[in-house]
């Protein structure tokens, strides 16, 4: 056992990232699929892992302290970058785009539900394997397991539902390129030039130079940390009852509350480079050790039924993707990279979906309305209309 303390994993992190741009400078098969850069080194580095695990006994642990205040740090980044004028001017194509997500919701767990049933499974495991993990991610996947584990007696539920979200994980940062890269054959990639008359989002343009100064940079960092702070008060408040959300919706739902409070009463304007410097090197960093820390060797340990109903629903979000979100959303560019950010989000997490766009959009050109409706869709309305989803099927089924 290797234990990497707090410094030793900061800097392993640090280190994915370069290996991940050193991969997708050298591996045009990489970049012809878009695979973000994160995603690429991290996977290598889980890889390398589990093939140390299983050939030599040998087992690395990180200390993942840092994850969740990176985690964060990301939301709040997207709160402070969401300016409720901006928002209301994509306000159809968000709400549009969140009835799509339902719809994958739907699906999701209609199938989950179908292929358990049919291989002889509780259908709750079908659930499991469906929103719950997928588009819920590893923290609803807990809360749900526990549920299923004491007022249902099902067996395994915690590590059925960490191996499911983990899977969604690595299949959400692999396929949302390939899907776009196709998509792109159906529409003419803009260049550079697309939307350049629109200021970009914070996550939009990462590899952008950005005019910082330390005192922007400082001031960006305070409202962050009460982001932070704020976020952590309004969750404990809520827990427990009918308004009890996530951490990270509240922190982002704080961010939304310090930018546009401030804007109103005319004490502050947030400097928006500042927080893309914040909220991409934050994300980076938390890609780069949530997939180096993959223990993999767990999915190992599914079970043949599982697998087939995580394959098949890697399979539906694919097509989904390529055939509702797409045609949907306009059939266009932005279409497409809307699709690539649904795979991201729909098998896995928000800062997945935020890499995938990343990825297509340093290629192919910017996308403003992309960036505008998925982190918020993706990191706030989804986790709402997930939880009414999940009970609305529990009650069905139970």
């Amino acid at each position: 056992m290797l234990q990497l303390d707090f410094y030793g994993t900061l800097v392993a992190a640090s280190l994915v990232l370069l290996l991940g741009k050193f991969l997708l400078a050298k591996t045009p098969l990489l970049r012809t699929y878009t695979i973000p850069e994160p995603v690429a080194g991290g996977l290598l580095v889980a890889l390398a892992l589990l093939g140390a695990h299983e050939v030599l006994d040998v087992q690395v642990r990180f200390d993942t302290g840092l994850q969740t205040p990176l985690m964060l740090a990301f939301f709040a980044s997207i709160g402070l970058n969401a300016d409720l004028a901006s928002l209301r001017s994509g306000g159809r194509k968000l709400a549009i785009f969140l009835l799509v997500v339902i719809g994958l919701l739907l699906l999701q767990n209609t199938l989950g539900v179908a292929l358990a049933s049919a291989l002889g499974l509780s259908p709750l495991f079908g659930l499991l394997a469906g929103s719950i993990t997928l588009s819920g991610g590893h923290g609803t996947g807990a809360a749900w397991s526990a549920v299923f584990s004491q007022d249902y007696g099902l067996a395994n539920t915690r590590e059925l539902a960490i191996a499911c979200a983990t899977f969604g994980l690595v299949l959400g940062g692999l396929i949302g390129g390939p899907v776009a890269n196709r998509l792109m054959k159906r529409v003419s990639p803009p260049g550079t030039e697309h939307d350049a008359d629109v200021p970009p989002t914070a996550f939009e343009q990462p590899q952008a130079v950005r005019l910082i100064t330390t005192e922007s940079f400082i001031e960006t960092l305070s409202l962050i940390a009460l982001c932070l702070l704020g976020g952590n008060y309004l969750a404990a408040l809520c827990k427990g009852t009918a308004l009890e959300l996530p951490t990270f919706v509240c922190v982002l739902f704080v961010g939304v509350l310090l930018r546009n409070g401030l804007s109103m009463l005319g004490w502050y304007s947030v400097f928006d480079r500042a927080v893309s410097v914040l909220g991409n090197v934050s994300l980076s960093l938390f890609l780069a050790i949530a997939l180096m820390s993959l223990r993999l060797w767990e999915l190992t340990g599914l079970a043949l039924p599982i697998v087939l109903i995580l394959t098949a629903q890697t399979v539906a979000m694919a097509v989904y993707a390529s055939v509702v979100t797409f045609r949907v959303m306009g059939s266009n560019y932005d279409a497409a990279v809307l699709a690539a950010g649904h795979c991201g989000f729909g098998l896995g997490a928000t800062p997945t979906a935020i890499a995938n766009m990343q990825a297509v959009t340093s290629r192919f050109g910017p996308s403003h309305i992309a960036f505008l409706i998925v982190p918020m869709v993706g990191a706030f309305f989804i986790d709402l209309v997930n939880a009414i989803i999940i009970k609305l099927f529990v009650a069905i089924l139970g």
